[in-house]
C-alpha cells in the first residue's frame, strides 16, 4: 500500500435551485485572479498572439478569451454579469486580487497597473453597487510585479482610495502602511470579523522583504487581531492573495519563503478556535489545504478558488496548466462563520468561443459545475467535512478524478493516477516543508517510520483490514 493513502487518513428557476441554501444562511462571493489583458481584443482582430500569451503558439484567439491568454474585458463582464445574476444580494464579495496581465514589467508601470486596478474596481461596484467588497492585493498588482514593501507605499495609498468606499475609515491608514486590514462583517451577526493579509509579503519572489523577520509587522497584527477576537467572541475569515503551502500541479513548489511559512502555520495552529474558514486565490486552480493541531486533528481549512483567467500557466514542469473561469458562491452560518455549503460555477470557454462562431449571443451561459455537499457527500464546508473529502479523494478513485477535474474547472479531464494523485493529496495534507517533503518522498526513512506507525494505528482501530493496506 502508498504510504499517501495512509497518510490521507440559467434561468432564473434554475438559478435559485442552485443557490438555495438552509433557512437563515447567508451567502457571498469569492471572485479571484481576473488578470485583464487589455490589449487581447486588438492582437485577436489583427490574427496576432495575445501580449498575455507571449511567443507561445495555439489557435485563434476567441471572442470570449484564449487558453493560452489573460481575459479580455468580455469575459470580465461575462463573470460579473454572470454572478448579479445569479446572487444579485450577496451578503458581500471576497475579491483575492492579481488584476494585471502575465507580461514583462517594462509592458506595465505604476499608472498602468493602478489604471487596471481601477477598471476592475469599477467593473465590480457597477454590478454591486451596495455590497460590501473585501479586497486583497495580488502578486501582480504592484509595479515591479512581486516587489511588495512593508512600508508605506504609493500604491498603496492609491489603492487605498480605488477602494475607500469599501474601507472602513480606521482601515485606511493601516492598508497605506501594508496592504492589510481588519474588519467587522457587514451582517446581522456581531461576532463576525474579515482579516485581509498582504501575503505577497512573503513570496519567495518578492526581493525586497527578504531577510527580514516581520515585513510591516504583519504578523505581530494578525497574532493581535486574532487574540483580540478571541477575546470578544468573535469568528474569523482569513482573506489573502498568495497561499502557503505548495502548488499541486509541480512538486515542491512553494509560494512563502520557509520560515514566513512556519510562522503563518504556527499561527494558525495557535488561533485555530477563531478562525472559521481561509480564502485564497494566486493557483488559478481549485483546490484546498487542511491544517492539523499538534494530534493530527483538523482545525483549519483554506479553499483556493479557481481563476476567472483561463491563462495557461508558463511555470516549467506544469503539463496543461490552463483553467476554465470560474466563480464561486458560499454559503456559511452568520452567527458562527461555519462554512455550510459551496457551489461554483464556470464557463467552458471552448464551447462559449463555438456557439460565440455561430450564434448571436450576447453572453455565455456560465454554468454550475458543482455544489461540494453534492459531489463529495459531506455535510458541509467545516475542516472535519473537508477532511472527510480528503480521505475520500485518497481512497478512491472516483472521487479523486472528480476533484481533478473540478481542479481545473473541467479544463483537464485526462487521468490523474502516480505522481499526479500523490502530488495533489501531499500538497492538500502538508502545508508545512518538512512534511510536505516526507509525503512526496515516500521512500524516505521518517515518511517510512511514518507510514508503519499510521498502519499500526489503522490496524488497532479497525480502519483497515490487513486486505485492503496489502
Amino acid at each position: 500500500m502508498h504510504p499517501v493513502a495512509l497518510l490521507l487518513l440559467c434561468p432564473l428557476a434554475v438559478a435559485l435551485s442552485a443557490l438555495s441554501s438552509p433557512a437563515g444562511a447567508g451567502r457571498f462571493w469569492h471572485v479571484t485572479d481576473l488578470h485583464w489583458d487589455p490589449d487581447y481584443e486588438a492582437a485577436a482582430v489583427t490574427g496576432q498572439p495575445c501580449p498575455s500569451g507571449g511567443s507561445r503558439s495555439g489557435p485563434p484567439a476567441g471572442p470570449w478569451g484564449s487558453y493560452l491568454c489573460d481575459a479580455p474585458w468580455r469575459l470580465l463582464a461575462s463573470a460579473t454579469r454572470a454572478m448579479r445574476s445569479r446572487l444579485p444580494r450577496p451578503d458581500f464579495i471576497l475579491w483575492t486580487g492579481d488584476d494585471t496581465p502575465h507580461v514583462p514589467n517594462e509592458k506595465l508601470g505604476e499608472e498602468k497597473v493602478l489604471l487596471i486596478i481601477e477598471n476592475l474596481t469599477s467593473l465590480i461596484k457597477e454590478a454591486f453597487p451596495d455590497t460590501k467588497v473585501y479586497a486583497a492585493m495580488g502578486n501582480h498588482d504592484f509595479h515591479p510585479k512581486n516587489q511588495f514593501p512593508g512600508k508605506e507605499h504609493r500604491i498603496y495609498n492609491q489603492t487605498a482610495e480605488l477602494w475607500r468606499p469599501w474601507l472602513d475609515e480606521a482601515s485606511i491608514p493601516l492598508f497605506r502602511a501594508g496592504a492589510f486590514y481588519s474588519e467587522k462583517l457587514p451582517s446581522t451577526s456581531t461576532r463576525g470579523r474579515v482579516v485581509v493579509l498582504n501575503t505577497n509579503l512573503y513570496y519567495d519572489q518578492n526581493d525586497e522583504t527578504a531577510g527580514e523577520e516581520d515585513p510591516g509587522g504583519q504578523f505581530q497584527w494578525l497574532e493581535e487581531t486574532l487574540s483580540n477576537a478571541s477575546r470578544a467572541d468573535e469568528m474569523v475569515y482569513i482573506v489573502g492573495h498568495i497561499p502557503p503551502g505548495f502548488f499541486e500541479k509541480k512538486r515542491g513548489k512553494a509560494w512563502f519563503r520557509r520560515d514566513f511559512n512556519e510562522q503563518y502555520l504556527k499561527i494558525v495552529q495557535k488561533h485555530h478556535r477563531v478562525i472559521a474558514a481561509q480564502f485564497f486565490g494566486h493557483h488559478h486552480t481549485d483546490s484546498f489545504r487542511m491544517f492539523y493541531s499538534d494530534t493530527g486533528s483538523p482545525v483549519s481549512v483554506m479553499f483556493l478558488a479557481p481563476g476567472v483567467t483561463p491563462w495557461k500557466t508558463t511555470l516549467p514542469g506544469v503539463n496543461n496548466g490552463a483553467n476554465n473561469p470560474g466563480i464561486r458562491v458560499f454559503h456559511y452560518d452568520p452567527d458562527t462563520l461555519q462554512v455550510l455549503d459551496m457551489v461554483t460555477y464556470y464557463l467552458n470557454l471552448t464551447h462559449a468561443n463555438m456557439m460565440a462562431s455561430t450564434e448571436e449571443e450576447e453572453f455565455p451561459v456560465w454554468e454550475e459545475e458543482y455544489r461540494l455537499t453534492e459531489a463529495f457527500q459531506v455535510p458541509s464546508g467545516s475542516a472535519g467535512s473537508m477532511q472527510t473529502v480528503l480521505e475520500r479523494i485518497s481512497k478512491d478513485p472516483h472521487y479523486l478524478q472528480q476533484y481533478y477535474e473540478f481542479n481545473s474547472v473541467r479544463y483537464d479531464l485526462s487521468p490523474c493516477q502516480g505522481a499526479c494523485r500523490l502530488d495533489h493529496l501531499c500538497a492538500i495534507r502538508e502545508v508545512d516543508f518538512t512534511k510536505y517533503r516526507e509525503c512526496v518522498n515516500p521512500s524516505s526513512t521518517a515518511s517510512a517510520i511514518t507510514s508503519v506507525r499510521l498502519l499500526f494505528f489503522c490496524l488497532l482501530f479497525g480502519l483497515f483490514s490487513p486486505q485492503q493496506v496489502l
